[in-house]
């Protein structure tokens, strides 16, 4: 099961997805008589397990859904074109994200690959209300620092219930679905590019240029966990104006999303809503010869397998 959400004219609902088209989950329960314990809300987590209430709602609508003839199918379901997909969840209270979860594109980036007992997870933030981004809006080259954009195509996690010193053998249950995200990343963001090095301005330069705003592009749905029991078999592939550039498989990640949410919940606890998004494999472009960023009027598409593929255009900063 594939949810979105949604928004045509003013309203933003949640709606199942179909690639090319959206069907109203409230619009259809009405039209096939299916009642929702959480009717009308906008969140996407009410209509997915673990606890959204209406879940089971839901999947007994995709299944009257199926049984209709095309045509009832149709007059249920409307265009993607005819409104905007919007970030699946909106305001989460963290981000949180991973650097180096790859091999590959540790040692791209001239750095060791070690083995997993002998590491451990590297994660960081970013401000969610200002780098989320919906598929189809644009990403913005910032004025200060246009010149070294660059992406990073990455399985996006999002939390369904509470998880507190969760071991990593329950650790997917804590899940409610997955979705695709685009890590854009300022490879040489300076601030204030005259000043006394310091010994740490290097990591900081690097955490800051990951903080611009639309840096974040989330969506263009969540497949739902109940349906996707292993997130570690997901061919990825990112693409340029229609060139590929990554192309990888997240079983490729050194810690996998277990290993992530047991780690991280031992730290903080995760919370519904809460966003993991888990590294990016090899084919950056900075880590090319030569190197390539991002350029306005440039076209990103990131496709991560039987979820979607997330779409933004390239514009720069007004």
């Amino acid at each position: 099961m594939r949810l979105c959400r949604y928004q045509f004219a003013k309203t933003a609902e949640v709606a199942i997805f179909d690639d090319q088209r959206v069907i109203s989950v409230n619009g259809a329960a009405k039209a096939l008589k299916i009642k929702l314990p959480t009717a009308d809300s906008p969140c996407i987590l009410d209509y997915l397990a673990p606890h959204g209430r209406s879940a089971k709602a839901v999947q007994r609508l995709l299944e009257r859904f199926a049984e209709l003839p095309a045509v009832q199918r149709r007059r249920l379901s409307q265009p993607i074109r005819a409104g905007r997909l919007k970030v699946p969840v909106p305001d989460p209270n963290k981000v949180i994200l991973l650097a180096g979860n790859y091999g590959a594109h540790i040692q791209e980036g001239g750095g060791v690959a070690h083995e997993r007992a002998d590491t451990f997870p590297y994660f960081f933030w970013k401000p969610p209300t200002t780098t989320l981004t919906d598929p189809g809006a644009p990403i913005r080259i910032p004025r200060i620092s246009p010149d070294h954009i660059d992406w990073e195509i990455e399985l996006g996690v999002i939390i369904g219930r509470t998880a507190r010193h969760v071991n990593e053998k329950d650790a997917l249950r804590y899940v409610a679905g997955y979705t695709v995200c685009n890590d854009i990343s300022d490879r040489r963001f300076h601030i204030n590019p005259q000043r006394k090095q310091r010994e740490k301005d290097g990591f900081f330069d690097w955490l800051h240029g990951k903080w611009h705003d639309t840096f974040l592009p989330m969506g263009p749905c969540v497949r739902s966990a109940a349906s996707m029991p292993d997130p570690q078999k997901l061919h990825m592939v990112l693409r340029v104006n229609g060139n590929v550039m990554q192309d990888a498989n997240t079983g490729q990640m050194v810690f996998p999303v277990a290993a992530l949410i047991s780690i991280l919940s031992s730290v903080v606890t995760l919370e519904p809503g809460d966003i993991l998004v888990t590294g990016t494999p090899s084919g950056v472009g900075h880590a090319r010869k030569p190197p390539i960023y991002l350029r306005p009027k440039d076209q990103v598409e990131a496709e991560i397998e039987s979820i979607g593929v997330l779409c933004n255009p390239v514009l720069a900063e007004k």
